[in-house]
């Protein structure tokens, strides 16, 4: 990284975002941060207008019976839900990149850091919705801890890859299975618009037992 590296935020509009926020600012120089955006399709998942304690734990345990991505909360949301806008917050992240509209066009900088400050399930919908992650990988994944963090980070060739910042040991606690793992190390090398034809999410029919 160079020496003239900025950061951008997306945040959720949810209050413990919003409270986060600023700690992390704080971590940053002011001549660092080009810009925060408040983007309403990083919110959590909706688990109902009226979250009465007793119910929610009842809610919780029949969505782990049920299936995690899939259970839809009483006038709530799924993960599958979470998905759908996830996708396109997605296209949009995508084409700030590609377009570089962080800057002014006289003042872009090549070394531009993009910080999500978002909610553990939306947060694992998003790399599931990135990494093109089948709904059994999503479900075996672990929730983040308070503050906690995944850094994806470009490799040699350009993609993004959890394996640049993080240790195999890390993405196994987190979840990761060992092809999971694999396709990160090849993420890891990979050049954008380039295929892994040995990941079972983008393989032949074949890979699947």
């Amino acid at each position: 990284m160079g020496q003239d590296w900025k950061v951008y935020f997306y945040v959720s509009p949810y209050r413990r975002t919003l409270e986060t926020l600023p700690g992390l600012g704080r971590a940053f120089e002011r001549e660092r941060i080009v810009g925060v955006r408040e983007e309403p399709r990083l919110r959590e998942q909706d688990f109902g207008n009226f979250q009465d304690r007793e119910k929610m734990r009842v809610e919780k345990e029949t969505r782990l019976r049920y299936g995690r991505f899939f259970y839809r909360f009483p006038n709530g949301e799924s993960a599958a839900d979470v998905y759908d806008r996830i996708t396109g917050f997605r296209e949009t992240l995508k084409a700030d990149i590609d377009i570089g509209r962080f800057q002014p066009p006289g003042e872009r900088s090549p070394n531009m850091n993009l910080v999500i400050v978002s909610h553990g399930l939306t947060l694992r919908v998003f790399l599931m919705r990135w990494y093109k992650w089948t709904v059994q990988q999503f479900e075996g994944l672990n929730n983040f801890g308070n503050a906690g963090m995944l850094v994806m980070q470009t490799g040699d060739g350009g993609r993004y890859s959890l394996l640049v910042h993080h240790t195999t040991n890390e993405l196994r606690a987190f979840g990761l299975t060992e092809p999971m793992l694999k396709d990160q190390k090849w993420q890891k090398i990979a050049k954008p618009g380039e295929l892994n034809y040995d990941c079972i999410t983008t393989g032949f029919f074949t890979h699947f037992t």
